[in-house]
């Protein structure tokens, strides 16, 4: 597959089933190259997910934008790679900024969580990406090289992973990665 394309970060998470449709049906309208050099991966909130699924055009693809690390079990309010297989959702989100920072979760946790959702067949989008002091800081490299590394130690084969830069400075904030910020990273 060549250049990789991921759409997906602005669903409300309070929208409505017809608000989805909407977007949905935009996005089925859309021009895009084929799927051999564009993959159009799109991230609804789980409520959403087999809406989505059933509406958007076969040649985009539904990502889940989490999954548990293991397993079903006790584990309430999580949704298991398991149960996304069984809904036919090929893709998964993990290490979103505001997962990293809002749960605290940690760069091994989510190496462990990549490596899990690869095991049962689901392709992830890995994110990585610093804050604004981590940047100001001069420590950008730094920052995705330890994310990056925590998953390289779960995983050998990198076939079904993309990394997704993102850096957390421009979520929500009107900010963007210029153009050579961005290569700075994928040149790393």
């Amino acid at each position: 597959m060549g250049r990789k394309f991921f759409v997906g970060g602005n669903w409300k998470c309070n929208g409505t089933t017809e608000e989805v449709k909407k977007i949905v049906t935009m996005l089925n309208e859309a021009e895009v190259p084929s799927e051999d050099v564009v993959e159009v991966v799109v991230s609804p909130p789980y409520v959403f997910l087999p809406t989505v699924k059933s509406i958007l055009r076969p040649d985009f693809h539904v990502a889940a934008q989490n999954c548990w690390v293991k397993k079903g079990g006790a584990f309430t309010g999580e949704v298991s790679a398991e149960m996304l297989v069984n809904l036919g959702i090929p893709w998964v989100i993990l290490g979103h900024s505001e997962r990293r920072a809002l749960l605290n979760e940690s760069n091994e946790f989510v190496g462990d969580k990549v490596a899990y959702a690869l095991s049962q067949g689901i392709k992830v989008i890995a994110c990585v990406g610093e804050t604004l002091e981590q940047r100001e800081a001069g420590s950008t490299v730094t920052v995705v090289a330890e994310q990056t590394k925590a998953i390289a130690e779960k995983v050998s084969d990198w076939t079904n992973i993309v990394l997704a830069y993102e850096p957390v400075w421009a979520i929500g904030t009107g900010k963007v990665a210029s153009p050579a910020q961005a290569q700075e990273v994928s040149t790393f």
